[in-house]
């Protein structure tokens, strides 16, 4: 899953050297056996006014979520597909949604590789004023908690890989180490991978190169 909300990918390599990179990988996994769904869900761009403005998403709903699930279905219904062994990865929102199927649909998501996603958006709203790019206010607390992975931890079972760069200025490090600790807590299979001094877009080739080798390894071993 992109992040964003507001991008899309595209049958190709990107205008964007973020999802250039995230295409390749997917290019990669596909290479490897693997059978690769990327999920353009509602809020994103490129379908349209009411497609990218879609009700109750992210911190009011998270609406979009149902159209990761949506999509596992379908990857369920292919004979090519082991429907025992989905796993989800994204980076950012993507990170978020990748979380999302692992706290609420256990049934269907196996594994996950989590890049530098939003866990709670409640805290997103309490320690980035006024309320982060979302403008999650006192009002919204209740609900923007509801809407995230963290207020639904009760189901997770499956292993994840959590990635996330130490001088992230779009999504707090804190939302992966507050995320982390609580699945421990719950004995649930963790692996961290953190990267020094990177920021949120992996500056460095090497930590690209880190990331991609670090998640291929994971669902090989997870998934297969």
């Amino acid at each position: 899953m992109h992040g964003g909300p507001i991008r899309q990918m595209l049958l190709g390599f990107h205008y964007s050297d973020y999802y250039i990179n995230a295409y390749a990988f997917n290019q990669y996994l596909a290479s490897q056996g693997y059978v690769v769904l990327s999920v353009n869900f509602r809020s994103g761009t490129g379908y349209g006014k009411d497609f990218r403005r879609a009700k109750n998403q992210g911190p009011r709903g998270a609406s979009e979520y149902q159209d990761v699930v949506a999509a596992a279905k379908h990857l369920q219904a292919l004979p090519q597909v082991n429907s025992e062994k989905i796993g989800l990865w994204g980076g950012s929102y993507g990170g978020y949604l990748t979380a999302m199927g692992l706290a609420r649909s256990p049934e269907i998501f196996k594994a996950g590789v989590d890049l530098h996603g939003v866990h709670d958006w409640a805290f997103d709203g309490r320690e980035l004023p006024p309320g982060g790019s979302w403008g999650i206010t006192s009002q919204d607390m209740a609900l923007a908690y509801k809407s995230s992975p963290i207020s639904d931890l009760s189901k997770w079972t499956a292993p994840v890989l959590v990635v996330h760069g130490d001088d992230d200025r779009n999504v707090l490090f804190q939302q992966s180490t507050d995320l982390v600790e609580k699945l421990r807590d719950k004995n649930v299979p963790v692996e961290v991978l953190v990267l020094p001094d990177e920021v949120h877009g992996f500056l460095r080739y090497e930590s690209w190169k880190r990331v991609f080798e670090s998640a291929k390894d994971f669902f090989d071993r997870t998934l297969k």
